[in-house]
């Protein structure tokens, strides 16, 4: 088995591109069922690592515009709630 790369230095496209690989390998039946839970756990690893980039990528993004727009951030209203949507990716 091919030691993984550490978690801390991947990056966004590094976790997905190993996450189709273990997903193709899952779907092609050549992962043992030893195997199977280290890949689980590193799946779960991966997905964790792309929702904080995503999540931090879109806080960028968002301090950008309003600075562009000269406006303060957005700060949420009490009325929305989770039902309504909370602008967040995740």
């Amino acid at each position: 088995m091919i030691p993984y790369k550490d978690i801390k230095t991947m990056t966004y496209r590094e976790a997905t591109q190993e996450l189709e690989e273990i997903l193709r390998a899952i779907e092609n039946d050549s992962v043992d069922v030893d195997e199977l839970t280290q890949k689980v756990q590193r799946s779960s690893q991966l997905i964790k690592l792309c929702k904080e980039k995503l999540r931090a990528a879109e806080q960028a993004i968002d301090q950008v515009f309003n600075e562009e727009n000269c406006e303060e951030p957005a700060k949420p209203k009490k009325s929305e709630g989770k039902a309504s949507g909370s602008g967040t990716l995740f």
